[in-house]
């Protein structure tokens, strides 16, 4: 007994050595050239314990035991690890740079990850740095130009506020959706454009084109980019296959920043600017001659009473210099067991057009929290709120847009007001666009909020085993009002001419939510395979629900539609409920073989029967030879391959025939539309063929990436013309197919690294093709304004993207179409050029962008022309003959060839430059890191297109009619000082 007390003592007294034995562990973590990585990760292998360095590259952390790994990593550099046994106070740890991105981890399921160097398909993936590095950007879409292959990113138009419209690896639909999902740490994004009623003033649906031309801007643009972490882009189906019914055209996941274990990090940003006119095209010179022969005895009368005086017109209407402010607030940071990242950003932007600008305010908070040792709980939520004054330009039949009134202006008119503010009437156009800039109001506001949540529960992990059980979901509301005031003093509103003033108010009620249950399981039997395996159900529920009030016979200055003789209502409601399953598995020899099995089942509400399950499967293979290769060079060498398959909802209503009100001797009722609905109706379908190389040599200093792709779009969706004996006019059918081909080439290097220089290049080039390989209808004409002026042609065996028209003896007119070819809107290739150089504390960053062919269809300049204010009016460069002038010979060829009116829009220009400057950590005692810099967003642009800019689109969004120019919104280009500071 005496023994076993002894014994107990003794544990007692030793008991504070072994409960509280640990190592303290502090020092920094470095890289190649020893300057300090701020915010590394730094963390205890197997545990949660951990930190993040400092601004100076510092870090403390203490170990239990009798010691531990400490696994490092920070993105754009290879993840190293440091064994420690024993306390230390000046641990070096150096990072080497992963200049081929190989340890970058990509998507490769819904639920599942791998490192970029194992993956078997060609997935775009853009940085934080890469993204709002450079210079400020206002839209996250905006700021995707140029920075991975096999996009097509254009503005339709310089309109404050976004309006993007993105194609990945060409066509994949005629009718439908063409622009890519996005899916927001999680949330499925709605992305929607939504139009404001401003067609009930211009009548541009009324007459040529049945679209919409109002160029509303896309919801994406709500999205901060400042508060974005990376971006992923799924190309096509043999990547985005397991999102299935949504996916054809492509999927855009965007991961949001998070906070690191360690200190709170506090980031303060600040930009101030300025945006401009991007190209000015000038005025032309006026004598009588010409004023006579434009407007006859009464021009002349005027232009003589005004003593020949002009007015530069450009400038009053774009020589606005719009002032730019961003203002950035972050705060992160974390324990263990908790991580935290709240982030604030006030936008305030002035247009390049009086009373034209957009302001955003976007805060978001990101929380993760280690529950219990086995479940893990990660909650994001951000609110945005935004503002757009867009202005009122695009196409119109009623002469009333600003573009429109503009051209059909000559500079010796005088618009501008008398002393009591009264504006005179525009005697040569039923708009005076000056007026009409000062006095009309065209707002977009919305109120958005986003909730995500992500529950992981680890059933299982050990050596062998590791399962784990995923429940996330999300919710997207946002309320879009959009309010357009025409007021009754309007030249095209009183006395006749229109309504007597008009309100068109709309509001956009948006509620969506998505969810998902899944089941991820690795299983490595330590003999060189490792299997991962998922499985899980989804829901997907949408709901849209827009009103628009249209007030006319306005009441004094009233704007209340309350005050108003007449009102009308319109509403449009979109609701759908898709449910389904996915299924994958994963084998991994050793890093060297991958392959990849799955499957996605969908069905929907969209379809014509909503009970059945439409599939979409994916193969994926890749083989790293680069271990069986015994070259010192050689850092990788892989081949891959991939199939995927991906559908595309029919239009939303397509699957019945529809009812439309009607009042007749005063009694309303519904009567069947004339279009018919088709119940059996099938998703368009894509089927994707993907083959690559990938290669790097130096470690990793050169890289190369080069894919190939076929990809076949079937089932394609189209309203046809049906037998009158049917009662319908048109019918909704899948008649067609469309087969895309292409080639992508990236090219990574890193020409000079020295410890003082570092120059970074990237080099991507890219290549798309079309053809229809299936028409089950006639050929026909779809997009823009008819032959005359040149329009797209759909027929079996040639581009979908080909621009047709009239033409004369000088062209080669089909003798059975009656039609010429005089273009294609597809571009030869695109190649971008982005460079990254640093010297000490001088960091300079170029992205450059070669567009090379691509049509657009210019209506502005024949616009212009019937004006008589065309810039280029007098020149003599068109005309073979050389006698007529530019103005001349295009109005002499309208009704004749549409050949004067498609035009090359190639361009090179700079897309973003920027130099900045971080001050020595010690002036500031090592507690803050604090950055200035200068930067432009299309400070130098060349292109010999006859407008303003060749990134335009009259029809915004839509997946043919793209590329046509009606007296647009001009593009801008802009400049910023920036100064940033990290704590």
């Amino acid at each position: 007994m005496q023994n076993y007390k002894r014994l107990l003592l003794l544990l007692c007294l030793s008991a504070p050595v072994w409960v509280f034995a640990q190592i303290s562990v502090s020092g920094t973590v470095v890289d190649s050239k020893n300057n300090p990585i701020q915010f590394a990760s730094v963390k205890i292998r197997n545990s949660n314990a951990g930190t993040s360095t400092d601004a100076t590259g510092k870090f403390s952390l203490t170990i239990p035991g009798k010691g531990g790994v400490l696994d490092v990593s920070y993105i754009g550099f290879k993840a190293t690890s440091v064994n420690v046994t024993a306390p230390t106070a000046d641990l070096s740890i150096t990072m080497q740079e992963d200049v081929g991105h190989l340890e970058e981890v990509v998507v490769t399921g819904l639920a599942s990850s791998t490192k970029r160097a194992n993956v078997a398909h060609a997935v775009g993936t853009i940085s934080a740095k890469q993204l709002v590095g450079t210079t400020p950007q206002a839209t996250v879409d905006a700021a995707l130009y140029g920075k991975f292959p096999g996009a097509i990113v254009s503005s339709n138009s310089g309109a404050p506020g976004g309006g993007i419209s993105i194609k990945l690896r060409g066509i994949t639909s005629l009718v439908g959706n063409s622009q890519p999902l996005f899916i927001v740490d999680g949330v499925y994004y709605d992305n929607s454009s939504i139009n404001s009623g401003q067609n009930f003033i211009s009548k541009a649906a009324n007459q040529g084109s049945t679209d919409f031309q109002e160029n509303p801007s896309n919801r994406v643009a709500d999205l901060d980019p400042e508060d974005i972490e990376r971006i992923e882009i799924l190309k096509g189906a043999s990547t985005a296959a397991i999102y299935g019914a949504r996916a054809s055209t492509g999927v855009v996941i965007v991961t949001t920043k998070k906070g690191k274990t360690g200190k709170p990090k506090i980031e303060l940003g600040q930009s101030v600017g300025w945006q401009m006119q991007l190209r000015k095209l000038g005025m032309r010179s006026w004598d009588t001659a010409k004023v006579r022969a434009i407007a006859g005895a009464n021009g002349l009368a005027i232009y003589n009473a005004n003593g020949g005086k002009t007015y530069n017109y450009e400038d009053e209407l774009f020589g606005v210099h719009g002032f730019m402010s961003n203002t950035r607030v972050a705060v992160s940071g974390g324990s263990d067991k908790t991580s935290y990242y709240a982030g604030m950003t006030y936008q305030d932007n002035a247009g390049i057009i009086k009373h034209t600008g957009y302001r955003k305010t976007s805060f978001r908070v990101n929380l993760d929290q280690a529950l219990t040792k086995f479940l893990d709980l990660s909650v994001n939520a951000n609110y945005i709120e935004s503002s757009a004054d867009r202005g009122y330009f695009n196409n119109d039949n009623t002469g009333t847009s600003m573009g429109v009134a503009y051209v059909s202006t000559p500079s010796w008119v005088s618009l501008y007001p008398d002393a009591n503010g009264n504006y005179p009437n525009n005697p040569l156009a039923p708009s005076n666009w000056m007026q009409t800039r000062d006095l009309t109001k065209n707002n977009e506001t919305v109120n958005r909020m986003l909730l995500g949540g992500r529950a992981t529960w680890k059933v299982l992990k050990n050596n062998m085993h590791d399962l784990k059980i995923i429940a996330l979901g999300g919710i997207d509301y946002y309320t879009l009002n959009t309010k357009d005031i025409f007021p009754a003093v309007l030249q095209f509103e009183k006395n006749g001419n229109g309504t007597n003033g008009a309100l068109l108010y709309g509001t956009t009620v948006t509620h969506n939510d998505n969810y998902s249950a899944l089941a991820v399981y690795e299983l490595n039997p330590n003999n060189g395979l490792i299997f991962t395996t998922q499985a899980g159900l989804n829901a997907i529920n949408n709901n849209l629900n827009t009103i628009v009030n249209t007030a006319t016979q306005l009441i004094g200055t009233q704007t209340n539609v309350d005050q108003a003789g007449a009102i009308q209502v319109e509403q449009n409601r979109v609701i759908s409920k898709d449910r389904g399953f996915f299924a994958q598995e994963e084998v991994n020899y050793k890093d060297m073989l991958i392959g990849t099995v799955g499957i996605r089942g969908d069905k929907s509400s969209r379809n014509g029967n909503a009970d059945k399950l439409y599939y979409y499967p994916k193969f994926s293979l890749a083989f790293n030879m680069t271990s069986l290769l015994d070259v010192k060079a050689l850092s990788l060498l892989k081949v891959r391959g991939a199939y995927g398959e991906a559908g595309n909802f029919a239009p939303f209503g397509a699957i019945y025939s529809s009812l439309v009100p009607i009042n007749f001797n005063g009694t309303t009722g519904s009567i069947v539309d004339v279009t018919r609905g088709d119940a059996n109706l099938k998703p368009e379908r894509q089927k994707e063929l993907e083959l690559g190389l990938d290669a790097g040599i130096l470690n990793n200093r050169v890289g190369v990436e080069f894919t190939w792709y076929k990809k076949d779009v079937e089932d394609l969706i189209l309203k046809v013309q049906t037998p009158t004996s049917t009662g319908f006019s048109t019918g909704w059918k899948n008649v067609a197919a469309i087969q895309n081909k292409g080639v992508e080439i990236s090219l990574s290097a890193v020409p000079v690294l020295t410890k003082e220089w570092r120059w970074n290049a990237q080099v991507n080039w890219w290549k798309n093709t079309a053809k229809v390989t299936r028409l089950d209808v006639p050929a026909f004409n779809v997009g823009a304004f008819g032959a005359s002026l040149g329009t797209y042609r759909i027929e079996k065996g040639k581009s979908p993207t080909q621009i047709v028209g009239i033409g004369d003896a000088s062209d080669k007119v089909d003798p059975v179409s009656n039609l010429a070819v005089f273009g294609n809107s597809e571009p030869d290739f695109n190649l971008s050029f982005n460079n990254n150089v640093t010297w000490k504390n001088l960091e300079l960053n170029v992205l450059m962008h070669w567009k090379q062919h691509g049509d657009n269809i210019n209506l502005s300049s024949l616009l212009s022309d019937f004006g008589g204010t065309s810039a280029d009016y007098d020149k003599k460069s068109l005309d073979p003959k050389g006698i007529l002038s530019n103005g001349d010979y295009r109005i002499a060829s309208f009704g004749k060839t549409a050949r004067p009116f498609v035009e090359d829009a190639s361009y090179f220009r700079v897309r973003e430059i920027g130099l900045s400057y971080t001050f020595p950590k010690e002036l500031f005692k090592d507690i803050a890191r604090v950055k200035i810099g200068f930067s432009g967003r299309n400070l130098i642009n060349a292109f010999k297109y006859n407008s303003y800019d060749p990134e335009v689109s009259n029809f915004g969004i839509n997946a043919i009619s793209s590329n046509v120019e009606v007296t647009p919104f001009p593009s801008s280009k802009s400049f910023h000082f920036n100064v940033s500071v990290t704590f």
